[in-house]
């Protein structure tokens, strides 16, 4: 339990979806294993997901708002998981109509929070935390060469307009792109529509926050870490990942007992760094014939593989989106293992028989790879994963691209091929290791992610209502 009760109060205000809570519920797992007092800013139907937090740290407060909702939301809808990426504007828009409720909440407390952590979605809580007078801290779940990429866009957003190609010449190593690489958040942005307003604003907002907090760390993203020092004026930029590292709770799954044991009796059988785990985050749904064409060089690799698919509706199957093909598993029996539904990524990648990840690259899979030890095979689709397959694979030389687009369809035999070399690449495998052992060092004591850590702890120590 927690180590200290210094009583500084902190708001945490997370934005409500998988990949962006969670580095958040660590973060706040650690704060309060130092003593301080958490007050969670949440719309009713995201309760359960800080359950596994409460019931190890009962001393949490939900503040629970209804959600305003959105014109172009279904109504219910309060997560990014119920409406895919579309969602984000809307939701950060109906988010930002809390604003009046949160001050008046503020104005009411006797013992108010002395500062917000919020989400980097939600960068309008700047202008509610300096109301209040308080430091609003953004948090990041995500790198710092994203990060500096979307402050440049926000910035010179009009340089940029109608390019097909975006070279970032101000950026360390100049990141190029096709415009359709770039982040979603930049791409769906309309002008003149006073939602997509809001989001910019925020992310211009995020700019003058009091201090930064990534889920990264150094040796991965020291350039653009050192970027954003510059770009702040200031040196609260700090890194604490990998936080997963760290540890907290919240990271558990639906565990399915009988499940878990056919899949982790199936791994025993299988030699050492033999297996390629596949998986395309919480979100993504492969079409029909992307399913096939992926199906088919798996089985052509030659490779032993896991594969997670997701179980479809009838309406998911009708507007085109593909399950594993029939006779499939039994073609593959011996060789592959389908998982349908959820999947303990991190125990399985943590298994010595993993070597290989073929993933969208979302972040929070980027870091979970890492902290394995296990080469990442990257199919970037849409969002942040283009970025963060740059940084991986051009940038730090450490994986490889098998395909690239949420519409792609790789030729099958060309898949196979890649996924066969990767897997068998020394080389790979040993810059997979070396960013592991980089990882730990950066959490164990006196590494950078710990120093950090250790440096927010004592900077929102220090303050007091």
């Amino acid at each position: 339990m927690s180590s200290s009760k210094n009583g500084v109060h902190i708001l945490i205000f997370p934005f409500p979806a998988q990949g962006h809570i969670l580095p958040l519920l660590d973060l706040t797992h650690q704060l309060l294993l130092h003593g301080f007092k958490i007050t969670i800013l949440v719309t009713p139907k995201n309760v359960p997901i800080f359950d596994p937090l409460i019931s190890t740290h009962p001393s949490v407060e939900t503040l629970v708002f209804p959600f305003p909702g959105h014109p172009s939301l279904p109504a219910g809808v309060e997560n990014v998981k119920d409406v895919g990426n579309s969602g984000n504007a809307p939701i950060i828009a109906g988010l930002s109509k809390l604003s009046g409720p949160i001050l008046e909440w503020f104005k009411a407390q006797s013992n108010p929070p002395v500062a917000i952590v919020y989400d980097f979605f939600l960068g309008w809580t700047l202008d509610l935390a300096q109301q209040v007078g308080v430091p609003g801290i953004v948090f990041y779940g995500v790198g710092a060469l994203l990060v500096s990429i979307l402050v440049d866009l926000w910035k010179n957003m009009w340089a940029y307009k109608g390019l097909g190609f975006v070279e970032f010449n101000g950026l360390p190593k100049s990141p190029r792109f096709v415009r359709e690489h770039l982040p979603s958040v930049f791409l769906k942005f309309k002008e003149d529509d006073p939602t997509w307003e809001i989001v910019r604003n925020g992310f211009i907002a995020n700019g003058r926050s009091f201090g930064s907090i990534f889920n990264t760390f150094e040796a991965l993203d020291s350039e653009y870490l050192g970027f954003l020092k510059k770009e702040m004026g200031h040196e609260r930029v700090y890194s604490i990942g990998p936080i997963n590292l760290v540890g907290g709770p919240g990271r558990t799954g639906k565990f399915d007992d009988g499940a878990n044991e056919k899949i982790f009796s199936w791994l025993n059988e299988c030699p050492n760094e033999s297996v390629l785990y596949v998986a395309f985050g919480s979100q993504k749904l492969l079409t029909k014939a992307q399913m096939e064409a992926l199906t088919i060089g798996l089985e052509k690799s030659g490779v032993r593989f896991i594969l997670v698919a997701k179980q479809l509706t009838a309406q998911q199957e009708e507007q085109g989106f593909g399950s594993v093909p029939k006779g499939f598993e039994e073609r593959v029996l011996g060789k592959g293992l389908v998982i349908k539904g959820w999947a303990p990524q991190v125990e399985i990648l943590g298994h010595r028989a993993v070597n290989g990840f073929l993933s969208h690259c979302g972040w929070n899979s980027v870091l979970e790879a890492i902290v394995a030890g296990v080469l990442i095979l990257g199919w970037p689709m849409e969002a942040d994963q283009f970025i963060n397959t740059w940084l991986l694979v051009d940038n730090m030389k450490a994986s490889v691209r098998v395909c690239e687009g949420s519409d792609s369809v790789p030729d099958p035999i060309e898949l196979g091929r890649k996924i066969n070399e990767a897997m068998s690449n020394d080389l790979f495998k040993e810059r997979a290791k070396k960013m592991r052992d980089e990882a730990l060092e950066a959490v164990k004591i006196g590494g950078g992610s710990k120093n950090d850590l250790d440096s927010i702890v004592k900077e929102l120590g220090q303050l007091r209502s």
